[in-house]
């Protein structure tokens, strides 16, 4: 993804994580009241700035976390990322609002709303395109897995049908697409994972996160994982070799925004190893150099 935005804006852009405080339906009780069993307080948004309706101070504060790593802060563009919870979950005029005013700051260059697929609605749909005529707009769809017995494991709360439906009409609408994947769910084995990354393949898609299974304190997984009944998370050699699997599987010109993550430390109960993420990065970097893996497929983190 770094190298794919350098070469459409000629610098490094950088992505601002936002709140617009909504909830999501397995949580409110629309589905259930629990969450995704991997899913903490946070709604996968623990390094998003704290909610406020007021967007722009959320991007400027949001600014201020990633100004450290700025090569020139008065040269830099963002991205505008709203990630906690499901982002499309909540009134059509309250997310016009949101949305406008995050697209709309003169330094951010793309917007970009994690959301399910069962939450898009023919009116977020027409919104969605409607900012999509200002500047691109890029959806990011949990996915997870394409096995019915472990999506309901984790309480995905929808079927295979409504995500491939909900594709289709974004794709219809030129909306970018990328698809969030978690690697090392319980009882999927490597060949699981990778029928998961054939499917992927066979979608008119932009973009993919190989994202790692991470046990969190405070979550119904961490709960299993400390009473004992979860099975061991992956081991790092596993981990590499799944992930460069799965990058193997994609096609090379889709862009792969993530091969892996590091979850919160204070939460992360498993795999520790993960904390580490630059020992990760270049075990999966060394790894594809022995495999020759890069063929074309560039990513980012």
């Amino acid at each position: 993804m770094d190298y794919e935005l350098k070469k459409t804006y000629g610098k490094k852009i950088y992505k601002l994580s936002l709140n617009g405080g909504m909830t999501c339906p397995n949580r409110d009780g629309t589905l259930d009241t629990r969450g995704c069993i991997f899913c903490s307080e946070g709604g996968s948004g623990d390094f998003a700035v704290g909610f406020r309706t007021d967007i722009t101070q959320q991007i400027e504060e949001a600014k201020q976390q990633v100004a450290a790593k700025l090569a020139n802060p008065t040269d830099t563009e963002y991205i505008a990322y709203f990630q906690a919870y499901t982002n499309t979950y909540a009134p059509v005029e309250y997310l016009r609002s949101i949305f406008l005013e995050a697209i709309n700051h003169p330094e951010v260059v793309i917007l970009s709303i994690a959301t399910r697929p069962d939450c898009i609605s023919p009116e977020v749909l027409e919104l969605l395109t409607e900012l999509n005529s200002i500047k691109p707009v890029w959806i990011e769809l949990g996915l997870q897995t394409i096995h019915d017995t472990s999506a309901e494991f984790i309480r995905r709360g929808y079927p295979l049908v409504v995500f491939e439906d909900c594709v289709r009409q974004l794709h219809e609408n030129s909306i970018a697409i990328l698809v969030h994947t978690i690697l090392g769910l319980p009882k999927e084995s490597k060949h699981d994972m990778l029928k998961t990354m054939e499917y992927i393949s066979t979608l008119p898609i932009q973009g993919i996160k190989l994202q790692l299974l991470h046990i969190l304190k405070g979550t119904d997984l961490g709960q299993l994982y400390e009473d004992g009944t979860l099975e061991e998370a992956l081991s790092l050699d596993d981990y590499v070799d799944i992930v460069i699997s799965c990058i193997e599987h994609l096609p090379p010109e889709l862009v792969i925004h993530r091969i892996t993550g590091d979850g919160p430390k204070n939460l992360l109960l498993a795999p520790l190893w993960s904390s580490n993420k630059k020992l990760v990065l270049n075990q999966i970097h060394h790894q594809m150099k022995e495999r020759d893996t890069y063929q074309g497929k560039y990513y980012n983190s």
